[in-house]
């Protein structure tokens, strides 16, 4: 396969490849980018933070939700200047070569296949939970079947599962924020304001809490680069991206850091039912809506799927464009009828092995292989803001029509973004848990540098 060149976006297939498919319709791409930024790691993590930080984890959520604003605008610059499936992989190699690419891209392709595991082990504790007695494993591999199905025939399947999957959590999120918002009031019928009372105790376990709670938060907001990487192959690919940045702001502000004001004034931030049924089932008890926990549990099975599919579709297209800039097998860029099968398959399978791992090696492989993907996304992180100091000024002298997303307050936003990035590593070493997750990402992160630079020395000399 060759070698795209740098006036191409890396991605963009060679001549005489099968081109992906532009089934991605622009409702697709809105309701991708609005529904992406509702994850699991809301429904399912964000109790954890909860418990650790108390009232103060809208601050925690705030200050993460920034960061994120900061990472997508750049994220956003560079995709509608360049579209291509490899996003922030392609973006990464054009700016400092192939070894950030090819490290950017694999690491981040660990990830999203491994999240497929984790979210059908999710999803199938959920549904056992309604069919006790059935195994769980059985579940995880009938969903991983139905959705690599799915993308295995059209991209525009991928599209539309997203769509419907988006379409309800938006609509559960919003019924949520409304009810919520009522009962603080004092206007919901049955129920009475709790007021501020459960906000007195603000900063429970001090600093120490804020900065677990803002950990966890930094993960929950993983995911959002899918837009970004879908947009490629949309009917208009600058538009969709220039769109979906230009709204993250409200949708993260609206979703996470609203959601998380709403919980914690209606539930105190002690409840146990807050990290044993999961904040917002505790929140809707608390508001004495009937059948509140399995609503909720509807819907966090939804976003646990809606997140399968769209690991199983990302991990597939960043393989692809890894391989089509010549950095994998070259197996994996087979493309049938627009779509990247064997990608599609090979992640699908990673996905549901990382699943048996769980439960053959439980205590040693399994636990080993989350530690590695622990803080990839802060890796993939600095690779995108490293990426768009380098560029900015390159699309700027050569072809300054393309910068129809702009940085804001180029490049000092970024330098903060950057030095944010690194003060969460420094507070991830400070923590025991999170510690040995930033040594083992940092490990495997090194492997694929010295790899990547090892073949890009090899093929320079060749």
């Amino acid at each position: 396969m060759s070698r795209t060149t740098l006036d191409a976006p890396p991605g963009t297939p060679a001549a005489g490849d099968v081109p992906l498919s532009h089934g991605l319709k622009q409702r697709h791409l809105s309701m991708i980018a609005l529904g992406g930024v509702i994850g699991a790691g809301l429904f399912v993590g964000s109790g954890a933070g909860i418990a650790a930080a108390g009232p103060s984890i809208v601050i925690a959520y705030a200050v993460s939700g920034l960061l994120v604003m900061l990472v997508m605008r750049m994220l956003g610059e560079m995709s509608a200047a360049h579209p291509s499936s490899g996003s922030f992989s392609a973006h990464a190699e054009r700016a400092m070569g192939p070894w950030a690419g090819f490290t950017a891209g694999w690491s981040f392709w660990v990830l999203l296949c491994t999240a497929v595991g984790l979210e059908g082990i999710g999803a199938a504790k959920i549904v056992t939970g309604w069919l006790p007695g059935t195994p769980e494993w059985g579940w995880v591999a009938l969903f991983v079947a139905v959705f690599c199905a799915a993308n295995l025939a059209a991209v525009k399947n991928f599209g539309e599962f997203e769509f419907w999957f988006a379409a309800l959590k938006v609509g559960a999120i919003g019924l949520f924020l409304v009810l919520g918002v009522l009962a603080i009031a004092g206007v919901l019928p049955g129920t009475d304001s709790p007021g501020t009372a459960n906000l007195a105790d603000f900063l429970p376990h001090g600093s120490e809490g804020l900065v677990i709670g803002l950990l966890a938060s930094v993960f929950a907001y993983g995911g959002l680069e899918t837009v970004t990487i879908a947009a490629a192959e949309s009917q208009d690919p600058v538009r969709g991206v220039a769109r979906a940045v230009r709204t993250a702001m409200w949708r993260i502000a609206l979703f996470y850091i609203g959601s998380m004001a709403v919980i914690v004034t209606l539930v105190p931030w002690d409840s146990k039912a807050v990290v044993e049924q999961g904040p917002y089932v505790a929140a809707l008890d608390r508001l004495g809506i009937p059948g509140a926990g399995q609503l909720m549990n509807v819907v966090v099975l939804v976003a646990l799927l809606s997140a399968m599919n769209a690991n199983i579709y990302g991990s597939s297209r960043i393989a692809y464009s890894l391989v089509e800039r010549g950095q994998g097998p070259k197996a994996l860029g087979k493309v049938s009828a627009g779509v990247p099968r064997v990608a599609v398959l090979v992640s699908c399978v990673f996905g549901f092995v990382c699943v048996l791992l769980s439960y053959w090696r439980p205590d040693d492989v399994f636990p080993w292989l989350l530690n590695m993907i622990g803080a990839v996304i802060l890796v993939v992180w600095i690779f995108i803001a490293v990426s768009q100091l380098r560029l900015r000024r390159t699309v700027e002298r050569e072809t300054p029509e393309k910068l129809v997303v702009r940085m804001w307050l180029f490049p000092v936003l970024t330098w903060v973004a950057l030095a944010g990035m690194a003060a969460i590593f420094v507070l991830m070493a400070r923590e025991p848990d999170t510690r040995v997750q930033l040594y083992s990402t940092g490990g495997m992160t090194l492997l694929l540098a010295a790899a990547g630079y090892t073949r890009q020395r090899m093929r320079t000399r060749n």
